[in-house]
């Protein structure tokens, strides 16, 4: 199974103080163990990283860096991908969906990627199957974002 994580994933992996962290933890577990062939992209990353470091420190930073990145294949965005999500972005006018929401959604259709590790509702918005599956009480949630 190829499965594109997402910055929300991430982070629910790695502050044991988020609400979601329990099943994410377990998503990511059952992924790993599955095999599962794991995506992201390098918006991802550096929106990870900035996530990462202004919440939880460089202590999380250094163990995404020496666990988590590892086993990931990142897709590095291009021009026309960034200008694809650009044009996405702004033809959405959504205030809450981010850039790099939109670079995901381009680099997941132009691979082939149809299920995201996710907690962001945008994902199955635009199709995508989501793991976990969003609970009720994820309705309507907007991800974490920096700043």
């Amino acid at each position: 199974m190829r499965v594109y994580v997402d910055t929300s994933a991430f982070y629910a992996v790695l502050d044991a103080d988020d609400q979601h962290h329990p099943q994410a933890r377990d998503t990511w577990v059952t992924l790993l163990e599955e095999g599962a062939s794991l995506f992201t992209s390098n918006y991802n990353l550096v929106e990870t990283c900035a996530l990462l470091q202004h919440r939880l420190g460089l202590d999380a930073l250094r163990v995404f860096r020496g666990q988590v990145l590892p086993v990931l294949n990142v897709i590095w965005v291009d021009e026309e991908v960034d200008r694809a999500a650009w044009s996405a972005l702004l033809t959405a006018g959504r205030r809450r969906l981010s850039l790099v929401d939109c670079v995901s959604f381009e680099v997941m259709r132009r691979a082939g990627i149809g299920t995201a590790f996710t907690l962001d509702p945008h994902f199955g918005e635009q199709g995508f199957t989501v793991v976990p599956a969003p609970k009720d009480s994820w309705a309507g949630e907007e991800p974490r974002r920096p700043g």
